[in-house]
């Protein structure tokens, strides 16, 4: 062998380079590379990880007590599972109906009474107050007004107690049409009296005195819970609340609102709950609107000045407001889980100092997050600011030591090492675009074709659809530069591609910051877990020894991979069954995509570059393609991408049985007809009814009627039906529907006022216990006043919406309005007034039920009978 032929090893093998041979006159780099199956390895490790440790922690459940256990002063989950029973028993829990305003509150009252009968009446008062509701205010752009709507409220107080302060723990037992409300709020409501049936019993006081309040109506726009803070006498007491809603059943609740502006209340949260299931990044999403719900929580602040925590059920939301939201599905663990929160909760805020003097309290936004559910993190919102620019400070600062140090040790010129970093930065820029984009336009072109929400029932598609193109934009850019680089040791450009990414989080996580989003937390933690090996490695010779510096990067990056993995699968689990009712607008899954790629960029964004190590990289780019490939041709061809199934993945239905009958000013008909108003809620609306044979002939949007008609001329519902009416559509049939009664509405009087500029119009209404009243003012009139909120007509333009609901109380209503008219001429139509009347406790007529019936077993219909009368006065 010559000597220019023999390949010459020096001692830099561990550099990750086997130095230089001569080959024809020529300088060649021999790169020193792991074995293939190192890649997969990488790859399949963390997938294992996630699978065998973050799925569990994530669903994991308390053992459930029984009434064994009484003794030990717990809350009993078999009590509570046994109240839930005879509460969905009852059946479905409408405003105005028997089952709400009657069985349920008797049920209510018969449990509450059996609690007081048993306190310890030296220790305690305990008082029980029904109440009938009557009031109105503004949310939504509409009018929420109500009447006999009611509360079952009750008053624990220690005593001997000075405290004038109270607190209010609240949830409702009203339902949707078709649910029994087991979840949504039944599994709530138990708690509630079990968690009132622990405290009132045992031999243990407290400061303040407690409010628990189960109202009847939160579904009807949050009504009950303004009539209660509005109205009752011990409303103006209350200072902080607890919350407890659901939109989903059998989980662990999400504590996901705090405050607002009192960070105690999350030390409250850390105090008193048990098992810890919160995260300031949900906060933000819920307050954004992203979420379709609302809660309680916010007519506590907006109405009543209250601070406290928003806590919810929220997973498996695929039964919310069905049928199928039943018993079945909530594990008597579940209830457990809820009961030891709320009862640690209600303990710990109860003896809270911090409401002795809510103004001597520290003020101020707070992070919070639970770690896997074991761990609670806060800190004030200033702290995290001057943390996350510190972090990506360090990180920045780091970076550039070692672009210093691998210039020393590689002999090549500092300058040459920064150019050549700012290539770097530009590829790993480059990747973390690919890394977003990529599953956004899988998501594009599913949606495009007709095939959004092919992961609705299986969820496991997610990871060809947006799991693997997200890796694949994150390693190709660095695949393809690694194979071109030749600056330095190839370990050393491997440590270069890590560090892009690490500069690319810094200016994400300053620029996030700035805006001023408290979830910029997640960013700033995923980098402190590089910045952390970093400096390790750099005060050690780590740094300098080829791939030694991975270990103690791959053993450190365990914590932020189980956390980002765990906190984004959370998000997934609760939002993909709300892509279900998201509306026909929007694509869900840029949604879901978009959220699966950070999270794969937040959990994997290191971890993945590590593959290049291996000698066959490229095997893990091909495998990346393939499974993504696999994904797009299940969900776009097979059954397995159909989203729904019976039962647990069901199409919701939304329509109105429609009869509308239009009156001209002189009192003749000139429109009488009838039909089915469909409002559907997901992306893929009516495509798969169509495509089971659902007979929908003649079925037309409401373009054309929502330009020649005030509000479409139809029974919009509430404010959800208002803001998706020109979506909507209309399936005419021959009969008339039937109504088990109609709006009768009666002109009392009309009236010139004495200043001659006013006529004023009285009217009496006879309708349902959910109606619509619209009313539109022609061009050259205005509406001056009128009976109901006057602030409604300084804050809106026409057509003017009132919600009207009655509870107990169904005496008709009475109003009158008053209008302006520049020439004083009140002998020609002055304004429109259409009655939306709403029968949501009757199934229809024959030919209704034909229709619901004619529906596939995966499609859940969700309607009811509607009449509407538009008049010209």
């Amino acid at each position: 062998m010559g000597d220019k032929e023999k390949l010459i090893l020096d001692d830099h093998v561990e550099e990750g380079v086997k130095s230089y041979s001569r080959k024809h006159g020529r300088k060649h780099r021999v790169y020193f590379q792991l074995p293939w199956y190192f890649a997969g390895g990488i790859v399949l490790f963390w997938a294992l990880l996630f699978i065998a440790v973050v799925k569990p922690l994530f669903y994991r459940l308390p053992e459930p007590l029984t009434v064994e256990d009484a003794s030990k002063g717990g809350f009993i989950a078999e009590r509570a599972q046994a109240n839930l029973y005879d509460f969905e028993a009852i059946g479905t829990k409408v405003v105005g109906s028997d089952e709400n305003e009657h069985k349920t509150v008797q049920f209510l009252l018969k449990e509450l009474n059996l609690i007081k009968d048993n306190i310890q009446e030296d220790l305690f008062d305990m008082e029980i107050d029904l109440q009938y509701a009557y009031g109105a205010y503004v949310k939504w752009n509409l009018v929420n007004m109500y009447q006999g709507i009611q509360n079952v409220v009750v008053k624990l107080t220690p005593k001997g107690t000075t405290s004038e302060n109270y607190i209010l723990v609240n949830s409702h037992f009203d339902s949707q049409p078709t649910s029994p409300s087991t979840g949504d709020d039944g599994h709530m409501v138990v708690s509630i009296l079990e968690v009132l049936r622990v405290i009132s019993s045992r031999r243990k006081s407290f400061e303040h005195p407690i409010i628990f309040l189960i109202n009847g109506s939160e579904e009807n726009s949050l009504q009950a819970s303004h009539g209660f803070i509005a109205y009752h006498k011990w409303a103006k007491n209350c200072k902080a609340v607890i919350n407890l809603d659901a939109a989903g059943s059998g989980g662990r609740e999400l504590m996901f609102q705090s405050g607002p502006n009192n960070p105690w209340l999350v030390k409250i949260y850390k105090d008193g709950a048990k098992h810890y299931f919160s995260t300031t990044m949900a906060e933000e999403i819920f307050q954004t609107g992203l979420v379709p719900s609302y809660t309680d929580f916010d007519i506590f602040v907006e109405y009543g000045n209250l601070i406290g925590l928003d806590i919810g059920q929220c997973i498996n939301g695929f039964v919310y407001h069905t049928k199928y939201d039943r018993i079945d599905v909530i594990p008597r663990a579940a209830l457990q889980n809820t009961g030891d929160n709320l009862l640690g909760l209600v303990q710990t805020l109860s003896n809270a100092s911090e409401l002795r003097d809510l103004s001597a309290n520290p003020t101020g936004n707070t992070i919070f997050f639970d770690v896997l559910g074991l761990y609670l993190i806060s800190y004030s919102a200033d702290v995290g600011v001057k943390l996350n620019y510190a972090v990506a400070a360090a990180a920045i600062i780091l970076i550039y030591i070692s672009l210093l140090r691998i210039a020393e040790k590689s002999s090549v010129s500092s300058e040459q090492i920064l150019s050549t970093f700012i290539l770097v930065l530009v590829v790993q820029l480059i990747a973390f675009v690919l890394a977003l984009a990529l599953p956004l336009l899988v998501a594009y072109g599913l949606d495009k074709y007709g095939l959004s929400l092919s992961y609705f029932a299986t969820p496991s598609l997610l990871i060809g659809l947006y799991i693997c193109p997200s890796l694949l934009g994150l390693t190709l850019p660095s695949y393809i530069y690694l194979k071109l680089a030749n600056t330095v040791s190839f370990a050393q450009q491997v440590q270069l591609a890590l560090h892009g990414h690490a500069a690319v989080l810094s200016i994400l996580c300053i620029a996030i910051n700035y805006y001023g989003l408290r979830t910029t937390y997640v960013i700033t933690w995923t980098l402190a877990f590089y910045v952390i090996p970093l400096a390790f490695n750099l005060l050690t010779t780590l740094h300098d020894r080829g791939y030694s510096w991975t270990g103690i990067l791959k053993i450190v990056q365990v914590a932020p991979f189980m956390y980002n993995s765990y906190l984004f699968y959370c998000f997934i689990v609760i939002l993909t069954p709300m892509m279900g009712r998201f509306g026909v607008d929007t694509n869900p899954d840029l949604i879901i995509g978009a959220l699966t790629a950070l999270g794969t960029i937040l959990s994997m964004g290191f971890l993945i570059l590590l593959v290049n190590m291996s000698r066959r990289s490229g095997f893990v780019l091909i495998g990346l393609l393939a499974v993504t490939a696999a994904g797009v041709y299940i969900a776009s061809s097979t059954d397995i991408g159909f989203p729904y199934r019976p039962k647990t993945n069901v199409q919701r239905v939304p329509y109105l049985q429609v009869r509308r009958i239009f009156y001209e000013y002189d009192g003749t008909v000139s429109k009488d007809e009838s039909g089915y108003l469909f409002n559907l809620q997901d992306r893929r609306g009516l495509t798969p009814l169509l495509e089971s044979n659902v007979d929908l002939t003649g079925l037309v949007n409401m373009t054309s009627d929502c330009a020649k008609y005030m509000m479409c001329g139809m029974p919009l519902y509430d404010h959800r039906w208002v803001e998706a009416m020109e979506t909507t559509m209309w399936l005419p049939r021959k009969n008339p529907v039937w109504t088990p009664a109609e709006p009768i509405l009666k002109q009392l009087n009309k009236t010139v006022l004495a200043d001659g500029q006013t006529v004023q119009f009285e009217f009496e209404l006879t309708t349902s216990d959910h109606t619509s009243i619209f009313i539109s003012p022609n061009e050259d009139v205005i509406i001056s006043n009128w009976s109901f909120l006057k602030e409604y007509l300084t804050t809106n333009s026409p057509p003017y919406h009132i919600y009207y609901s009655f509870g107990i109380d169904n005496t008709p209503l009475r109003f009158h309005i008053e209008l302006k008219k520049a020439d004083g001429v009140y002998t020609v139509p002055l304004f429109q007034m259409g009655i939306g009347a709403h029968y949501m406790h009757v199934k229809g007529d024959d030919e209704s039920i034909r229709l619901a019936n004619s529906l596939p077993d995966y499609a859940v219909s969700i309607q009811w009978p509607a009449m509407y009368k538009k008049y010209i006065f």
